[in-house]
């Protein structure tokens, strides 16, 4: 995995947090947060989106990685989820296998709950057997 240092953690975290005050979320009262550090230095937050089709609700994650897309980003470092639960957060397989398609397998993810505590795993480590575009081939 690749080194990440504490204070970067700390500071994505801070992110997420903020992002995580912006969610909407009527349904579940699950808010989640997320912070995605570009390769380019850049950061793109997103929070959580629901619908009540359910279908269509967004999660933090993909909300960050699509705003960061569109501006053009293609190569990210870092991702920090945070959520307002004591367990740590982590992403869903659906963002899983949309950080999969832009993101190396040794990218780390934060994971962190409510009380600012984290863990830190590699995205492979959380989607072992990606479906990428070398499965195309």
């Amino acid at each position: 995995m690749k080194e990440i240092h504490e204070y970067e953690v700390r500071n994505m975290i801070r992110m997420a947090q903020d992002a995580m005050k912006r969610a909407y979320v009527p349904y579940s009262k699950f808010h989640v947060g997320a912070c995605l550090k570009a390769a380019s230095g850049a950061y793109y937050l997103g929070c959580n989106i629901e619908n009540a089709a359910y279908g269509p609700t967004n999660c933090a994650e993909r909300t960050a990685m699509f705003k960061a897309v569109y501006e053009g980003e293609r190569k990210f470092d870092a991702l920090a989820v945070i959520w307002d639960g004591d367990t740590y957060s982590v992403p869903c397989g659906v963002c899983r296998q949309v950080l999969a398609e832009f993101c190396d397998g040794d990218m780390p993810v934060i994971c962190a709950n409510n009380k600012g505590e984290y863990q830190v795993r590699s995205l492979k480590e959380l989607l072992p057997y990606a479906f990428t575009k070398e499965d195309l081939v």
